[in-house]
């Protein structure tokens, strides 16, 4: 992945995350464990590939949520920012130093 350094700094560490499951944790809820393997495969593959961020969607530039279906099936992900702890929310998103980052994947229903 090329890194756009215009991009808003958290963007680029949320797309890091997100494209590659590197620089934090990435979990599964229970209804995408369920899934089967070729499910889970295609919503794991939707979500690396997701690029249809917008100021509607994506107001503060952070690349941090998005919708999308897959097999007619709503999903969607998150990225949370937590201190290192993971007790509090980080108090500096942009520093990775400060910041562990949890990208959740999910069904739509289970929101």
């Amino acid at each position: 992945m090329s890194i756009n350094t215009n991009m808003n700094p958290v963007a680029v560490l949320n797309d890091r995350l997100r494209t590659t499951f590197l620089g934090g944790q990435v979990l599964l809820t229970e209804g995408m464990q369920a899934l089967s393997e070729a499910d889970k495969i295609a919503v794991i593959q939707a979500v690396q590939s997701y690029n249809d961020f917008s100021v509607d969607n994506d107001p503060y530039g952070e690349h941090d949520f998005g919708f999308f279906i897959v097999n007619s099936q709503r999903y969607m992900f998150k990225v949370d920012y937590y201190d290192l702890a993971m007790v509090y929310r980080s108090e500096d998103p942009a520093d990775p130093a400060k910041t562990k980052r949890v990208l959740t994947i999910m069904r739509a229903d289970e929101y």
